[in-house]
């Protein structure tokens, strides 16, 4: 009977109980299930369904019943919430990676600065702004580009959590690799190495917004125009900031040049990483996306 339900292209001339109980051998199967209705007979199927969708002028009941209410006649419409809710999942999950990465990458660092070399890498101003200049930034992903999937997408935290870990642990790598260049050659005061690494701090937080919204290549989908134009803003903001010295100790354009290429040389490795990375732990799916 399972198989029977799955395999039907559509039924005709049943009961209430019969909608209810196709759409719970779905379910069971594995299937995420979606039910359209408009009247009391359906509300039900609707109750139970993943995504119950009332049409326009459906019942009361339906409505009540249903997760989604259609305010336009037809059932086109449903097309364009399927696309746009997939396009939502996708700039969520690049949200989570972005955030749980930074978070690894400053936490990580200042920790292991304190607690090894006895050494505040950035102060309590610093990180405040760090975290409004990266704040700023981020909350343009919600109208950037992505590519939705044909295919239901569920949370691979498995996933998640890979990518993250490992963007995270490079990050803290390449700011060590930073701090240990301004203290040990370049035998720079640490007021400046403070100042050093809150740019390259900020400077590779905004780089990393461009490696976690794809799987590929961070060109394989063009940016929206409001992404680049807060990322931009706000690096220039952080850029003057560490350059002429407020609230920090003036570093000067020259190492700030020093910095931006830094992190340029360290965001294409971290491309070039992401790619493994996503190769190892979701071998499954190809890196177009």
């Amino acid at each position: 009977m399972a198989k029977s339900i799955e395999k039907a292209d559509g039924f005709a001339q049943v009961f209430p109980e019969h909608k209810f109980h196709i759409v719970d051998v779905l379910q069971k199967m594995g299937h995420i299930v979606g039910m359209t209705g408009d009247g009391v007979n359906d509300a039900p199927a609707l109750k139970k369904a993943d995504c119950g969708i009332a049409v326009s002028e459906a019942t009361d009941a339906a409505r009540a019943a249903a997760s989604i209410v259609l305010m336009a006649p037809g059932l086109s419409v449903i097309i364009d919430a399927i696309k746009e809710s997939r396009n939502i999942f996708q700039r969520m999950n690049s949200y989570v990676i972005y955030r749980i990465t930074e978070t690894l990458r400053v936490l990580l660092f200042m920790a292991l600065s304190i607690l090894v070399f006895n050494f505040y890498p950035v102060t309590a101003v610093m990180f405040v702004m760090l975290a409004l200049l990266n704040d700023g930034a981020i909350l343009s992903i919600a109208y950037d580009k992505v590519k939705y999937k044909d295919q239901p997408e569920a949370w691979n935290m498995r996933m998640v959590l890979g990518i993250s870990t490992v963007l995270g642990v490079i990050g803290v790598i390449s700011a060590f690799g930073l701090f240990y260049l301004g203290e040990r050659v370049f035998h720079l005061g640490r007021e400046h190495i403070q100042t050093l690494m809150y740019l390259k701090l900020s400077v590779a937080g905004h780089l990393t917004i461009f490696l976690t919204r794809t799987r590929g290549p961070f060109w394989s989908i063009r940016p929206a125009r409001i992404l680049w134009i807060a990322v931009v803003g706000t690096q220039i903001i952080s850029t003057l900031i560490a350059v002429y010295g407020l609230f920090m100790t003036p570093l000067g354009w020259g190492w700030a040049l020093f910095v931006w290429g830094y992190a340029l040389v360290w965001f294409l490795f971290n491309d070039r990483l992401k790619l493994l990375a996503y190769r190892v732990i979701d071998p499954g799916k190809t890196n177009t996306q």
